[in-house]
């Protein structure tokens, strides 16, 4: 196996005071925050389909990056020699997992026959590297969108011939994740919905769907697959409209197909600007109703209206968002995976270490304000303030549930009025929250 990243070295953490591009400045693994080391915090990982095969194409233009290793082919030997250069970049930037889609370390055959056998070949390979260097897969997935059968979706394709085929490839994806040790699997429905509602049976594409992830749970639990269910909430694109619009859809939609307590959501912070909602929104949803698994770590950029998975480098981000983490008392198996993408025009392959590096030192920044907002209990006590009718008296009785509309009614009308509010304060919880980003 040759060196692919020549030049670069393993990162290394050297301190805010470094000059040195390609280290952490921030990111410590070993700092223990919370009682807790910074790399347990994170569980950092890399997504496969855009540091590895991700080429730079947009939609006005095909892929610019220089990858000297590339043949620009999809063969197997391509495939497992991608397996070799992934791993040189997983040693060198020291993330302890990654994830993929089967179809990103592995090309389809003429079959479906094939196909598996050439996923077996390249397994093979990455189990031999995650035993030769420790980096564990955090999730898998199966591509249910790029191929054209997937034209109409794949679980609620009107076509049930191509039902039966998501079916056999997703009964593949599992069972190559339990073989590779994978905590999570992961479903995305990328064309799990429609762009014209007059060609479109909604309620039978959705019971399809439920019954999809009904047999997927089945299968898992039948062959002891211990890892945890994710579904990624995105409301359109490819689609017009799609069925995991947002972490509410997602869980009214697992609470009437009762599978709320067999799948959590892995949560993506360009998909929740593309429901409209902040991510911190979103998380603080999933956290609220027990249902948040795992993060994609990205951005979108408020002037495009497309998925552009930017790498993220905002700190008021990852700062909200750690504050969600952290309430949650971290993501369990789950994992800040970096589903994100270099620009077109950062087409070099130090590029890439350099994305990653900036990535996981704005986490590393998060981390430690929100440990400080979190240790000096203002914000919490700006919100106990807040709440503070809902402690005793009527607002303790009434979520003790001895109240009714009658009861309620009579204790107004003997007090006359509700009592003043209190201001939000917004502002001066902003000015407040700035104090901590330095």
């Amino acid at each position: 196996m040759g060196e692919y990243f020549s030049g670069i070295g393993k990162i290394r953490y050297e301190g805010p005071s470094s000059k040195n591009l390609l280290a952490f400045k921030h990111y410590n693994p070993d700092e223990s925050v919370e009682g807790k080391p910074m790399k347990e915090w994170f569980r950092f990982s890399v997504a496969w389909w855009h540091t590895i095969r991700g080429m730079g194409a947009d939609p006005f233009g095909p892929g610019c990056h220089v990858r000297p290793w590339e043949d620009g082919s999809d063969s197997m030997k391509m495939a497992l020699k991608r397996i070799d250069v992934a791993f040189e970049f997983f040693e060198k930037l020291g993330n302890p997992f990654y994830t993929f889609h089967d179809r990103d370390v592995a090309p389809e055959g003429e079959n479906l026959k094939e196909t598996n056998n050439n996923l077996d070949k390249a397994v093979a390979v990455l189990e031999k590297h995650q035993k030769r260097t420790g980096v564990r897969l955090l999730w898998g997935t199966a591509n249910l969108f790029s191929n054209k059968r997937y034209v109409h979706g794949a679980a609620t394709s009107p076509n049930a011939d191509v039902f039966a085929y998501a079916a056999a490839q997703v009964k593949k994806a599992i069972e190559v994740t339990k073989l590779l040790g994978g905590e999570n699997y992961v479903f995305w429905g990328g064309r799990e919905g429609y762009q014209c509602l007059y060609n479109t049976d909604m309620k039978r594409e959705m019971d399809h769907l439920g019954r999809f992830l009904s047999m997927a749970a089945d299968f898992a639990e039948k062959i002891g697959f211990k890892g945890q269910f994710l579904i990624e909430p995105k409301p359109h694109e490819p689609t017009k409209h799609q069925y995991d619009t947002d972490a509410a859809a997602c869980l009214a939609f697992l609470q009437k197909y009762g599978l709320e307590k067999r799948f959590k959501l892995n949560i993506e912070t360009n998909h929740a600007t593309l429901a409209r909602h902040e991510m911190f929104h979103e998380l603080e949803f999933a956290r609220a109703n027990g249902i948040l698994g795992s993060i994609d770590a990205n951005r979108g950029d408020m002037l495009l209206g497309w998925d552009t998975d930017q790498f993220p480098t905002d700190i008021y981000l990852t700062t909200q968002v750690m504050l969600s983490i952290m309430a949650n008392g971290g993501l369990g198996k789950g994992g800040v995976n970096f589903d994100a993408k270099l620009r077109r025009e950062s087409f070099e392959p130090a590029d890439l270490f350099h994305a990653h590096i900036g990535g996981m030192d704005a986490f590393a920044r998060g981390l430690k304000i929100a440990a400080a907002i979190r240790r000096d209990g203002t914000l919490r006590k700006i919100l106990a303030e807040r709440y503070a009718s809902w402690e005793s008296g009527i607002g303790a009785e009434i979520e003790a549930g001895k109240h009714s509309f009658e009861s309620l009614e009579k204790y107004m009308l003997k007090k006359g009025d509700a009592a003043p509010n209190a201001s939000g304060r917004q502002e001066m919880i902003e000015n407040l929250i700035n104090e901590y980003i330095r």
